[in-house]
């Protein structure tokens, strides 16, 4: 993880790489998370700096490590990681389209004025969905927790504002299940993970390898820190393979993930991503083009792509040097991947930032970063 090293491999300025890795010190130093894990790409060329716990327990006391090991609970980042390409590659397929309405496939959705909401709105947060709903305190069961999502009423009318609804992509997520007919976690793993070669990256943690797991939240339904157990509540009681959260990876996975996206579409050809099969795409270039263009232009204060967050948008997280075309996403534990094509730059940033609690704030921190890399490009 030597910085200088690290600058020379990317072709970055050492300066902006040392100043990334300070602002992600600092943080830690001020307990804003217990550690971190900062991935780059640049120029098709990738590099790792790891610092803190994932687990600061004293009797755990288990150190962060970079590419492959310390999986992270990537939250949201689920929602462009997972559900976003799965339903690209159904249009792609011929399956769906944008304005496929919901109803048509998910019958139960089409009331309480719903009949009419597309695909596509729920990809921008259009949809005029709730954001959220108390799913996990009801007592009921996973089918009557559905129910309640797609019977949920509109918290405002279709394509007048961005709502970001996690009910949107919980939606997604059953309609991938159900014009594929297989759960959402082998979707994503024999469509996205295993052919990019995200080799930690999944749905489903393995219960007995909790040591790689950077811990969240302490929960009292554990009587501890959760561990490889989701963070959102109501993808725990979904049991935990849902379109909105979910996801656990590593920062190599993640930066696979975006050298797709660099890539517009394509499957990295580079050496240690060992490639199998003859799958040359993951996405067709429209597809992965139409993405990230605007699709909420008409919305005041909003700049939204097809799941992603474009340059401006109240919740972009880019910083103040990334360019007018880059996009990314952000999750709720302190995770985020934004990509720059202009400047041919990924960053992954993963914290664990709720591991105290849900107060303390990464924002900050991927400015920060975000500043100091794209600052750290020469062109």
């Amino acid at each position: 993880m030597n910085v200088e090293a690290g600058a020379a491999k990317l072709r970055l300025g050492i300066r902006g790489l040392r100043a990334a890795c300070a602002a992600v010190e600092r943080e830690i130093a001020a307990s804003t998370t217990p550690g971190a894990v900062l991935g780059v790409l640049h120029q098709d060329r990738d590099w790792y700096y790891a610092a803190g716990y994932a687990n600061p327990k004293p009797m755990q006391g288990q150190p962060v490590s970079t590419r492959e090991e310390t999986l992270y609970d990537c939250a949201s980042l689920t929602k462009v990681v997972v559900t976003l390409p799965l339903i690209l590659q159904l249009i792609d397929d011929g399956v769906l389209t944008l304005t496929t309405k919901v109803s048509d496939i998910l019958t139960s959705f089409g009331s309480a004025g719903k009949e009419g909401i597309t695909i596509g709105q729920l990809l921008t947060h259009t949809s005029g969905l709730q954001a959220d709903m108390n799913l996990h305190a009801q007592g009921w069961s996973r089918e009557q927790m559905w129910d309640a999502v797609l019977a949920s009423p509109l918290a405002a009318k279709p394509n007048t504002e961005v709502i970001y609804s996690d009910l949107g992509y919980l939606t997604l997520g059953r309609i991938i299940e159900k014009v594929l007919g297989m759960p959402l976690d082998q979707a994503a793993k024999q469509r996205v993970f295993d052919p990019l070669n995200m080799r930690h990256a999944t749905l489903t943690p393995d219960p007995e390898q909790t040591e790689r797991y950077a811990a969240t939240e302490y929960d009292e339904t554990v009587q501890g820190h959760l561990c490889g157990i989701v963070h959102d509540e109501k993808a725990r009681a979904l049991g935990g393979i849902c379109g909105h959260a979910g996801l656990f990876a590593t920062a190599g996975d993640l930066l696979l993930y975006a050298r797709m996206w660099l890539g517009q579409g394509t499957i990295p050809a580079a050496p240690h991503t060992e490639v199998t099969g003859h799958v040359s795409r993951i996405l067709s270039q429209a597809a992965a083009g139409t993405a990230v263009r605007t699709h909420t232009g008409h919305i005041q204060g909003s700049n939204r792509g097809l799941g992603w967050v474009l340059k401006g948008d109240k919740m972009d997280a880019s910083g103040d040097w990334m360019s007018p075309g880059c996009y990314g996403h952000t999750g709720f534990t302190g995770t985020s991947l934004w990509i720059d094509p202009e400047f041919d730059l990924a960053v992954v940033l993963l914290t664990n930032r709720v591991y105290g609690g849900r107060s303390t704030s990464v924002a900050q921190l991927r400015a920060q970063v975000h500043n100091a890399l794209t600052g750290a490009v020469a062109k």
